[in-house]
């Protein structure tokens, strides 16, 4: 014989405790999705890039980052004394970790320093630029000056080399990025190849007038 008097469905009573979870779970939720949707640069750089000889806080990167503001990401991968051949070893993992939008390179400094091969240089940054518009990001080059220790013709082909990999995979090119500096005394460090902190704003408005343009970009 049929239940006559069937039971009630249980009513789910929403209280005060329950609607703080879902309120934190949905908080939680937004603030994980803001890294991912951040603007990220990464800067693959060397010991002009990493603040060698002064607080990390006070090199470009970093000034970088404070100009950039909110909605974007500044990863600073760079190591003093590191080549690009260094730089190709470490780019697929820094890539894969921070999946950028924007690629600064600036290596190649050591290698020239130190007398090494030209045309390993240009494979490696070739290797460099190359994954990382695989990866989707935007590429900026940055170029240097090596002293001409070496020989007049290494010097003048060591900074040649940028201007040619830079048109030919259609990256951006900041030509030297001592410009300004490396020149004035009271803004390089003793050894007279890193510049000091009060000539870190000086690299920063030298990379930003080829950076900001390619920011824009979709």
């Amino acid at each position: 014989m049929p239940c006559q008097n069937p039971c009630p469905r249980p009513r789910f009573r929403t209280d005060s405790r329950t609607r703080w979870a879902a309120a934190l779970a949905m908080l939680g939720a937004l603030l994980a999705l803001r890294p991912a949707c951040a603007e990220v640069v990464l800067v693959l750089g060397d010991s002009l890039s990493a603040g060698y000889g002064i607080a990390l806080e006070q090199g470009w990167v970093s000034l970088l980052e404070k100009r950039l503001g909110d909605g974007h990401q500044v990863v600073n991968a760079s190591i003093s004394g590191d080549t690009t051949a260094g730089g190709v070893q470490r780019i697929d993992k820094a890539l894969a970790r921070h999946r950028p939008h924007v690629v600064v390179l600036e290596l190649g400094g050591n290698d020239g320093l130190r007398g090494l091969s030209l045309r390993d240089l240009a494979v490696n940054l070739t290797l460099m630029i190359e994954r990382s518009q695989a990866a989707g990001a935007r590429v900026m080059l940055v170029g240097n000056r090596i002293p001409p220790n070496l020989g007049p013709v290494y010097a003048k082909r060591y900074h040649e080399l940028h201007f040619d990999l830079a048109k030919q995979h259609n990256v951006a090119l900041v030509p030297f990025l001592l410009d300004g500096v490396a020149t004035v005394a009271a803004l390089m460090q003793e050894d007279g190849i890193h510049p000091n902190a009060d000539g870190q704003p000086k690299l920063l408005e030298n990379v930003w007038r080829v950076l900001a343009p390619l920011m824009a970009r979709p």
